[in-house]
């Protein structure tokens, strides 16, 4: 659950964006996500994406990306690149870049935000902006496995008499709704 924090922070983001969104100028906005994934061999995985919106009314030149939140010692590179640049981000356009690392160290983990630096064609020198964080990531604890098919029992068990009700009503209403062969084919003969 969001704390209240997080929603306040989100909340004067979008009002400061839709303040600066009405100047002539790129409003770079990132959005960073890391998820935890466990390997066969009792490996995990880390897969980080990072999206990054022009939410300015201009275009912003000279975009790169640079996440180097990942110390050396607790993590490797699988795949990907912890930067990357590109020539352009048009406004209201999106950017999208993703890595993959493994961990090597048992621990809770927190991750700052990625920087973003872009060029204003009015400006000389570069702007920067920042990624939202992530939450702290519990990398290689004991986790009991999970259950198949535990949040559909869950789910089943907190809404199963709502669907059933609900199942029913619209059953009736289609059987009231839609008319019987039968009928039709009475009707039929008759005007025959």
């Amino acid at each position: 659950m969001a704390s209240p924090v997080m929603i306040a922070a989100i909340f004067a983001l979008f009002l400061a964006s839709s303040t600066l969104a009405s100047t002539d100028a790129p409003f770079i906005v990132a959005h960073k996500k890391a998820t935890l994934n466990r390997l066969k061999s009792g490996a995990e995985r880390v897969s980080v994406s990072i999206d990054i919106y022009n939410r300015g009314s201009s275009t912003a030149f000279d975009v790169s990306l640079s996440d180097d939140s990942w110390p050396q010692d607790t993590f490797d590179v699988v795949s990907g690149n912890t930067s990357q640049s590109w020539e352009r981000l048009d406004a209201g356009g999106i950017l999208s870049h993703s890595f993959e690392l493994e961990a090597k160290v048992e621990g809770l983990f927190y991750g700052a935000p990625a920087v973003v630096k872009f060029r204003i064609p009015t400006k000389a020198a570069f702007q920067e902006a920042y990624s939202t964080p992530i939450l702290p990531l519990d990398v290689l604890a004991d986790r009991p496995p999970e259950k198949k098919f535990e949040w559909a029992k869950r789910l089943l068990a907190r809404y199963g008499s709502l669907v059933s009700v609900v199942s029913i009503v619209v059953l009736f209403v289609y059987l009231v709704m839609s008319p019987s062969k039968s009928s039709s084919a009475k009707g039929s003969k008759k005007r025959r």
